[in-house]
């Protein structure tokens, strides 16, 4: 199915167009929301959204393909695609990120003549972006404060130039989004190495890298363990730190199934989220036509925040203590033929008081009794999790807890059973199976330098907070950005913004207007290379249509074809724009090295199956890539714990018993008179840095984000009342400077005492930059000390 190219529609300059608070207080309202997650409320939201793209037919259309065989990937998040028997593989906010790329809206050569990049820096996120779709190359014009357009030849030449410049390729950072797909990210780092460093900072340091650290330490494999089919046979799921309703809510369908054939599913999450209290499938006609739901959570348990390693070591001392007296059985012989480790972690669960416990984890025993009681009685157990697990000082020991639960339980390598981290955006995880890693391993350099004869940098490049240190110190002078939003993606935003305009060269390949384009110093040269998005025919004067590849959390790789027209002509691939890059770089550094470039990137770049071969024979699982991809699932990365096999380097998963912190945010703010551990989180009308709307229907708030999450018990201890507004201080930066964010408003909500909630990327201001996983660089953006002032603003 094709389309013709949309209708360039434009803000006028007339146009008053609201800066924030304006936007924000229009049609403010907070207000209980009463029904179930998807259903009426999800068809609604949908209908909404596609009409706000003044594209509504195009953007129905695109939906029908969505998730689709001979179809495109969503270009939300990467939970797993089912064999497909219904014309809607789609949710709610992968409708909404259809729409937000199929509008009809553009940003052209017009637009930014007549807007100056000081007045967009005072409009918010969600107006940045919803201009519309950028239409062609534009460069910055110090001298009008304007961006100017640019030929594509004079843009790569001039990339070419800065980098070719630099003193050491360490002087440069090549940021990648996790939407990248398989073959635009094996480019990238194909190309950056050639070039000369690992500095690969990406979204995965910021979400899930202590998934990977801890499962790796533990297991040998740093990813999931399950099949989207093993949701169909668990006797039980725990979900811990996750709100799969927002973030990813083609979830609820699987759990949905699972519970009604009678699977206990137990949630462990500090807020009470909708998407994990009830669902209505909106392609079930009898739930739709009766108003009816059905529960998710057997039990829902909320911890605070950060308690979630103490809640599971609880469980795991309740289930030694069911084994003593003869209710529980461990797997022995799966621990005895396959684990280490598991006396050492045994004698330190139980050498923990059960006080220590639920003092750190916010909960009873007895809720963690009864959470284990559910374990013991399942015969195959799939734990799931999310940031609310990864995003803290621990989280790498957290992540390792719930390992060792799974392991005292066998339960790893059966239908049924095993860990399930489920990743953010559509490629997070098939962009580091490709390369994009600052820890390079040294197989893939060996591999790499067998490949096209060169050698390899293998020296540890920069992670992104190690990257912004770099910008601060001027360390870093070039930056390109394959998608993402970095200056919002980031913590510490006035320290993210000030060491951003440091650069000399900020490149960014984006298909929407942000904030990340707008952040530059006096001297820095900064480009937009507009790029094809995930709905869009990819033509090549090879090629007629070109398809990429993506793998999902459950490590299936399958196929993703664009099916409309570009938004523009002048449009270019990922892939396209990275071997131009290249090419042009390339061509200069490697002859002064006494160097050929190896790489025949014009002919990559304009016939994918070439990118797939040479990924095939780098790449270890990928053999025959071209023709295994042409199932209509795609093909799964085989796994060696399913089959039992672990790549550890004793060859068997391992127990750990690393303590327990010795206090987690919340205990020690206890000590501290008024202040509050803040949870940064989307909002449901948001995905990752995207703001598709002012709304959070599920939590009851309209028209607004700055809100603040609060127990009631707080605002009184506080002084504080329902409504009030406030600032929000963090901890003051290492110059002494403050940290805050001003103006939100407070909303009695159903949240642990001593800890609140409030929207990234406003909030992104009070994550201190020094304050990240040691092994993991990953900030702990769901553990922020503030306190709260009342604020200047009233309602």
């Amino acid at each position: 199915m094709t389309d013709i190219a949309a209708p360039e529609i434009e803000t006028p300059a007339s146009a008053s167009l609201p800066r924030e608070d304006a936007q924000q207080t229009r049609h403010p309202r907070i207000a209980a929301y009463s029904g179930p997650a998807g259903g009426w409320g999800a068809l609604k939201s949908v209908g909404q959204h596609v009409s706000h793209s003044r594209a509504p037919w195009k953007s129905v259309r695109s939906l029908l393909k969505a998730n689709q065989d001979k179809g495109f990937d969503c270009p939300g998040c990467a939970w797993g695609d089912p064999e497909h028997g219904s014309s809607f593989e789609f949710c709610e906010n992968g409708a909404k990120a259809v729409a937000w790329e199929v509008t009809a809206k553009r940003v052209t050569p017009r637009f930014f003549a007549q807007h100056t990049v000081t007045e967009l820096l005072g409009w918010d996120d969600f107006m940045l972006e919803d201009q519309g779709r950028l239409t062609e190359p534009m460069r910055y014009d110090a001298a009008s404060d304007r961006y100017m357009p640019i030929s594509w030849d004079a843009a790569f030449e001039l990339v070419a130039e800065h980098l070719s410049a630099l003193t050491s390729p360490d002087e440069a950072l090549f940021y990648t989004s996790g939407r990248a797909s398989n073959e635009a990210a094996y480019l990238y780092q194909l190309f950056v190495r050639l070039f000369g460093t690992n500095n690969f900072p990406d979204c995965s340091n910021m979400c899930h890298e202590a998934s990977g650290v801890g499962m790796k330490a533990s297991l040998g494999v740093g990813k999931g363990t399950v099949l989207l089919e093993d949701f169909e046979h668990a006797d039980a799921i725990f979900v811990f730190g996750q709100n799969p309703g927002t973030n990813h809510p083609r979830m609820l369908g699987d759990l949905r199934r699972a519970s009604r054939r009678g699977a206990r599913i137990v949630s462990f999450n500090p807020l009470r989220e909708r998407g994990l209290e009830r669902f209505a499938d909106p392609q079930s006609p009898l739930e739709m036509m009766t108003l009816s739901s059905q529960p998710i959570s057997h039990r829902y348990y909320q911890p605070r925040m950060g308690g979630d390693m103490a809640a599971v070591r609880g469980m795991a001392k309740a289930l030694f203590a069911m084994e003593a007296r003869g209710e529980f059985t461990r797997a022995a012989s799966f621990i005895e033929a396959h684990t280490r480790g598991v006396e050492a972690w045994q004698a330190l669960v139980e050498a923990t008081e059960w006080a220590t416990l639920e003092d750190q984890s916010g909960l009873t025993r007895a809720q963690l009794e009864e959470a284990a009681t559910i374990f013991a009685g399942a015969d195959n157990v799939i734990c799931t999790w999310a940031m609310g697990i990864t995003q803290h000082l621990h989280a790498v020991e957290s992540v390792r807890e719930i390992v060792n639960l799974l392991l005292l339980g066998g339960h790893f390598g059966r239908p049924g059973a095993g860990a399930c981290p489920v990743r953010g955006h559509s490629n997070v995880q098939g962009d580091r199976t490709m390369g994009i890693d600052e820890k390079v391993p040294a197989w893939l350099i060996d591999a790499l330098e067998a490949r096209y004869g060169v050698s390899m940098p293998r020296t540890p490049g920069y992670n992104t907070v190690e990257s912004l240190a770099a910008l601060e110190q001027g360390k870093a002078k070039t930056f390109i950005a394959l998608g993402g939003n970095f200056t919002r993606a980031t913590p510490d935003s006035e320290r993210t913004e000030a060491a951003m305009r440091n650069l000399e060269l900020n490149v960014q390949i984006s298909t929407k207007l942000n904030r990340s384009h707008l952040v530059m110093g006096k001297q820095t040269d900064a480009l937009i290379l507009p790029c094809l998005g995930r709905s869009e025919i990819d033509r090549s004067s090879q090629v007629a249509s070109q398809h990429i590849s993506v793998e999902d959390s459950m490590s299936m790789v399958h196929s993703s074809a664009g099916i409309k027209a570009p938004a523009s002509p002048e449009l270019r691939s990922e892939p396209g724009i990275i071997a131009a890059i290249a090419r042009a770089t390339l061509a200069r550094v490697l002859p002064a090295r006494g160097i050929s470039d190896p790489v025949d990137w014009q002919a990559l770049s304009e016939n994918y199956d070439l990118i797939r071969d040479e990924i095939a024979a780098v790449i270890p699982g990928f053999a025959d890539f071209n023709a295994r991809l042409a199932h209509k699932r795609g093909f799964h990365l085989a796994n060696p714990v399913r089959e039992l096999a672990f790549p550890t380097s004793s060859g068997l998963a391992e127990f750990s018993h690393m303590p327990l912190p010795e206090s987690v945010m919340h205990q020690q703010l206890a000590r501290r008179d008024g202040w509050l551990t803040l949870q940064t989180m989307r909002s449901h009308d948001q995905y990752n840095t995207t703001v598709y709307g002012y709304n959070d229907r599920y939590r009851g708030v309209s028209g607004q984000r700055r809100v603040i999450f609060i127990n009631g018990e707080d605002l009184a201890r506080l002084g504080l009342a329902d409504g009030d507004w406030v600032d929000m201080l963090g901890e003051p930066r290492p110059d002494g400077s403050e940290r805050r964010a001003p103006q939100f408003r407070l909303v009695e909500y159903d949240i642990p005492a001593g800890c609140i909630g409030a929207y990234y990327p406003e909030t992104n201001v009070l994550v201190a930059l020094e304050s990240h996983g040691a092994d993991t660089g990953t900030p702990s953006s769901k553990a922020v000390p503030v306190r709260l002032e009342r604020s200047s603003r009233i309602a």
